[in-house]
């Protein structure tokens, strides 16, 4: 089981190309067409997805832009000015939003992966030569960090239908946690 839509994507196009694909019946010529269509649009994804947060920032800067251009240059009545008002507080919320989302996609990853691994390096070293207490408190928040994990997991994959009893598990809104600027 993968989470991350990279791994899983060139896992699908594998599949396609070397299984699916070639198991098509040649005759029949919508069949193959739509195969690689789908392994076109696959590819697409697969090379786009990583700019794809950047694209909406970009998209959403340039809005920002000529919002304020409309803003400047918009003049008239009633209707007019009421429509000015409300595109204000969406600049405001849009501005906002914007200034928040700084970091990309890879540096949030990569961060996690760090942590991950520095984590990893202290709990190791605790248990090679540090207190007995701190081994048993240690031991003990690895196990529920693991579970709680490991629940995220569960729900983020439980489409694939791996799970015995799928109404036990939480949807994954309800595991994830808003950060808190």
């Amino acid at each position: 089981m993968q989470m991350r839509p990279a791994i899983q994507l060139q896992s699908i196009m594998k599949s396609m190309k070397d299984t699916v694909l070639p198991a098509i019946d040649p005759t029949n010529k919508l069949a193959v067409e739509q195969g690689h269509i789908i392994l076109g649009l696959l590819s697409i994804m697969s090379q786009r997805m990583d700019l794809e947060y950047r694209y909406d920032r970009d998209e959403l800067a340039r809005l920002l832009r000529f919002a304020e251009l409309i803003q400047r240059q918009a003049q008239g009545g009633g209707d007019t000015r009421t429509a000015l008002l409300d595109l204000k507080t969406v600049v405001a919320k849009g501005a906002d939003v914007l200034d928040r989302a700084r970091a990309e996609p890879l540096e949030l990853v990569r961060a996690v992966q760090s942590l991950r691994s520095r984590i990893g390096v202290v709990i190791q070293a605790v248990f090679s030569d540090g207190a007995s207490e701190s081994k048993q408190a240690l031991h003990e928040e690895v196990i529920a960090n693991a579970r709680e994990q490991l629940l995220r997991e569960r729900s983020w994959l439980i489409m694939q239908g791996w799970e015995a009893n799928p109404a036990e598990v939480p949807p994954i809104e309800s595991l994830i946690s808003e950060v808190l600027s």
